[in-house]
């Protein structure tokens, strides 16, 4: 079966990816570790696998930093990404959590919800609670399939997100082609966007992560 490795960078940091050096973090779910300077998640099984980081973000934030598949998706499906603009953290399993934007890469090869694409794709969803979230955009990545080799997997993906908190502006950069991005907006209403946490989620498959 084709592997499919699902690629989000989360947020940018001074240091490295080791546990003395990151900002506090809280494992809430999954099997979450770290080796050779890089944080795992260890479980293909765990559907709302989560660590959350304590990181204050106002105005124009930078998530960077890159991911390498590690196995689970031979099922046809996973996914994972971040909650940006966290009010709060739930340490525990949760499907949203709190108030914070979710943006999301899937990839299922059989959806159940008619709102999300079959194969690849990203999703933003609005949280307003621990178990509450609400899709606010869903796109279809099916074009970007080609560059997912068993070569390109072989090393780390990376990736950067600009969000501006002034303005919901967020910009995706493209991990092929830098100088490029897709630009979204979050809800206007909401702005301007505060928040205290960063929570980096997986959903039924294994990734590492480390600083760009």
């Amino acid at each position: 079966m084709k592997r499919i490795v699902l690629f989000l960078v989360v947020f940018g940091m001074a240091a490295s990816m080791y546990a003395q050096q990151l900002p506090p973090y809280r494992f809430a779910a999954g099997n979450w570790g770290f080796s050779g300077g890089r944080l795992f998640q260890n479980d293909a099984k765990a559907p709302l696998a989560k660590v959350n980081f304590e990181a204050p973000q106002n105005g124009p934030m930078l998530y960077q930093f890159n991911a390498i598949y590690e196995g689970g998706a031979e099922d046809g499906h996973g996914g994972f990404g971040l909650h940006i603009f966290g009010d709060q953290a739930y340490n525990g399993v949760s499907w949203g959590n709190g108030n914070s934007y979710l943006l999301w890469l899937n990839y299922d090869e059989n959806p159940i919800s008619t709102a999300i694409p079959k194969g690849l794709s990203a999703q933003v969803y609005r949280s307003r609670s621990n178990s509450y979230m609400e899709l606010v955009e869903s796109v279809p990545l099916n074009e970007y399939e080609r560059y997912l080799t068993d070569e390109n997997l072989a090393g780390p993906v990376p990736f950067k997100i600009v969000a501006n908190g002034k303005t919901g502006e967020v910009r995706v950069y493209d991990p092929i082609n830098p100088g490029s991005y897709y630009s979204f907006s979050l809800a206007v209403r909401d702005v301007p966007f505060t928040g205290n946490w960063v929570s980096l989620r997986t959903n039924g498959m294994k990734l590492s992560f480390a600083l760009e």
